[in-house]
């Protein structure tokens, strides 16, 4: 489920109607500086896509119609995610775009999540802010492996927090990345590390968040 401290409100946006010209449409990216903003309908309730100044600037060169409606160039179209979609589908579905839209539970236009907004969520989750290092940690996919890779840590200290990554096609093997808290001496460090690589799990990378 989207947290909808995320997302930039309707308020807060420059979006343009369903009924405004390409050259009002251009006009009003100009003045904001955006490069993109949503169309909207004449309600201002329903998203009806975006459209980008590059769009309208080629046209215009290509001796276009300004006066046509901006939906003539319309893009996105059905690129939006709701409040409560999965965070796997949102983050796929953001992936070319530089924001997308977000409607409510009535499917009205609520606002826009942009990739700053999910990196700066990502940020908080590895918890670099109180952290002292983190381990990335390579293991071979079998079950049960988080668990065991964690109560190796736990003896020695708590977990910040813990994101797995991604699963490579060719070797089957999981990267977890472990954020340990603030006060892990490095000596309690190269415990960690030695009984992880002495149970064939690898510490690839460690990095040292206050250095």
């Amino acid at each position: 489920m989207l947290f909808k401290s995320l997302v930039h409100p309707k308020k807060d946006l420059t979006t343009v109607r369903e009924d405004v010209t390409l050259e009002q449409a251009l006009e009003i990216l100009e003045n904001s500086g955006y490069r993109c903003v949503p169309i909207l309908d004449e309600t201002g309730q329903i998203f009806r896509g975006n459209i980008y100044k590059m769009h309208i600037y080629r046209h215009k060169s290509r001796g276009g119609d300004m006066n046509l409606p901006v939906t003539y160039l319309l893009k996105n179209a059905t690129k939006f995610v709701t409040l409560d979609s999965a965070f796997f589908n949102i983050f796929f579905s953001i992936k070319d775009l530089p924001y997308i839209a977000v409607l409510d539970e009535q499917n009205f236009f609520y606002g826009i999540l942009t990739h700053s907004s999910l990196l700066t969520m990502l940020s908080q989750s590895w918890n670099i802010n109180i952290g002292s290092y983190v381990l990335t940690v390579i293991s071979p996919d079998e079950r049960g492996d988080l668990l065991e890779m964690s109560k190796i840590i736990t003896k020695y200290t708590a977990i910040a927090s813990c994101i797995t990554l991604d699963v490579e096609d060719k070797g089957l093997v999981h990267r977890t990345l472990f954020t340990l808290p603030a006060g892990v001496t490095p000596g309690k460090l190269e415990k960690i590390i030695s009984n992880l690589e002495r149970k064939s799990f690898k510490v690839s990378e460690i990095e040292d968040l206050q250095a």
